[in-house]
């Protein structure tokens, strides 16, 4: 065990997706515009005589992370300058807030580990390890354009596509202990920016993007006493975490050899899963931080407030808890299909039609059967086939009363599972009502105990040994013989029936 601890802080920024940029109504095309410099105009470049105009819906969609991350939204907030210069940065200043920033002192709570979660139906949220994480504050900013650096050329090109993009801002508490938790804490707040509908936080697009501040110091020294390290150019949540590995060996290293850290801003190198020296930390008064001049204070009132919170929806912790109370599912496909907004909107639709036709007699299995087959086949199948054909649930053909009524003939035993893959694949690309595709491939199961027991009559007259073997006490025969009743049916048989039809038969 190393005798360094490590203490990490993160800052994410996240691009809004709001119709217009922060403070000019160029369309906001996030960055990702194929063609350099066409959604600009004189404010987002920064042209002299021209005045900012802060984008409301962006305030608010910082104001809505804050309330969902248990933060304290401040009634009186303002735009400050940060002043540096760079080519990406027209005005030779960014728009964002220092000292009286949007939200402060929130908490996001997240599971810390998926292989401590017990498979057991009855498990509650009490159950599960979790981490806290404290958040310092939350604040408003206004993005930077891109450079461009042409491969073999001397020189280099600016998109201002991106400048001026509303961006949201949080740090974070060195509360974070390793690279596991980093990755899992930036997981979580991209699952709560999707739910709020404030932005994709995608990371490889670059709505999200990740920094680490880390250092180390030893049991018996004060938490703060390391050299701070920052990590920057991260662009996916594994590269977080080997980001975070990588620093700690290499500063206990250092510290081993009796060499000092130097605080630094550092890169990732994704290629080479090293961290590479980049630049000398500034520190605040670098910047020169000054109030906005051109923007006046900004004021909210505590109705103001509770109307946001009106605007909040369901969040995922949230419905996490409900999803095992009220469904009786387990953690861990609670968290899979709580994942995205969408699949768990999906899933809570088919689950209110699947009630309806148990209540109508339609499905005859058990609620709790149905519901756990319906969680089943989501997971392991529906999802299978989104991920190979790089679809999302949205683009799904398959309704929810068509998905419900397939995972009742399940249920009810009319059909196998070898012919509830062919349908669901089916339903998937063609969409299509189930029974209907049951009746026109001829996949429904043979129920009929009459037409069976010919088939398993004539199944024990050709396996007499087998079925001897039985008699004389090896089970393993009888699944033999089982296996030769499908065969026969070309597996449309019901299982359960052949089971039942053999024994009476051979118990004799």
């Amino acid at each position: 065990m190393s005798k360094y601890i490590p203490v990490i802080g993160m800052e994410v920024h996240v691009e809004l997706k709001t119709k217009s940029k922060m403070f000019c109504n160029s369309k906001n095309g996030l960055g990702l515009e194929k063609q350099p410099n066409i959604h600009i105009c004189p404010v987002c470049t920064g042209q002299p005589g021209t005045l900012p105009v802060p984008n409301e819906q962006a305030i608010e969609f910082v104001q809505l992370a804050g309330l969902a991350l248990n933060c304290k939204l401040n009634l009186k907030s303002k735009f400050d300058r940060k002043n540096y210069f760079y080519p990406d940065l027209p005005k030779g200043y960014q728009i964002s807030q220092y000292d009286q920033p949007l939200c402060q002192n929130g908490v996001l709570e997240f599971p810390i580990s998926n292989d401590q979660f017990p498979n057991n139906n009855q498990i509650s949220n009490s159950n599960i390890q979790t981490k806290k994480i404290r958040i310092t504050r939350i604040h408003l900013e206004e993005d930077t354009g891109k450079l461009i650096h042409p491969k073999g050329a001397d020189y280099t090109l600016v998109d201002y596509n991106r400048a001026g993009v509303p961006l949201m801002e949080l740090v974070t508490e060195p509360d974070i202990e390793n690279g596991e938790q980093a990755r899992l804490f930036c997981a979580k707040l991209q699952q709560i920016c999707r739910y709020l509908g404030i932005s994709d936080a995608d990371m490889e697009k670059g709505n999200m993007r990740c920094e680490v501040n880390l250092s180390l110091h030893k049991k018996n020294e004060d938490k703060l006493s390391g050299t701070k390290v920052e990590v920057k150019n991260i662009n996916s949540f594994k590269f977080v975490e080997k980001a975070i590995n990588y620093e700690i060996e290499r500063q206990s290293e250092l510290l081993e050899k009796g060499e000092k850290i130097i605080q630094e801003t550092r890169g990732w190198d994704s290629v080479k899963n090293v961290t590479v020296s980049q630049r000398k930390k500034e520190s605040a008064h670098d910047y020169r931080y000054f109030p906005e001049p051109d923007i006046p204070p900004m004021e909210f009132t505590a109705e103001y407030i509770e109307n946001l919170k009106c605007k909040l929806p369901e969040l995922p912790n949230a419905k996490e808890k409900r999803f095992v109370a009220e469904y009786g599912l387990n953690i861990a496909d609670t968290l899979i299909l709580t994942a995205e907004s969408d699949l768990a909107g999906y899933f809570e639709q088919v689950i209110s039609e699947i009630k309806e036709k148990i209540s109508s007699h339609e499905i005859e299995a058990s609620r709790e059967k149905v519901i756990k087959l319906a969680a089943n086949y989501i997971i392991s199948e529906l999802r299978k086939h989104l991920a190979e054909n790089k679809h999302s649930v949205r683009d799904l053909k398959i309704s929810a009363e068509n998905y419900a009524e397939f995972i009742g003939l399940i249920a009810d035993g009319k059909i196998n599972s070898s012919a509830a893959q062919t349908v669901l694949k089916e339903m998937y690309h063609m969409g299509g009502d189930p029974s209907q595709i049951i009746e026109e491939k001829n996949l429904g199961q043979m129920q009929d105990s009459s037409e069976l027991e010919i088939a398993v009559e004539s199944v024990i007259a050709t396996n007499s040994k087998s079925a001897e073997d039985y008699k004389a006490g090896k089970q393993n025969a009888l699944q033999f013989l089982m296996g030769q009743v499908m065969s026969v049916t070309k597996g449309k048989a019901n299982p359960q029936v052949v089971l039942e039809l053999l024994r009476k038969r051979l118990d004799k």
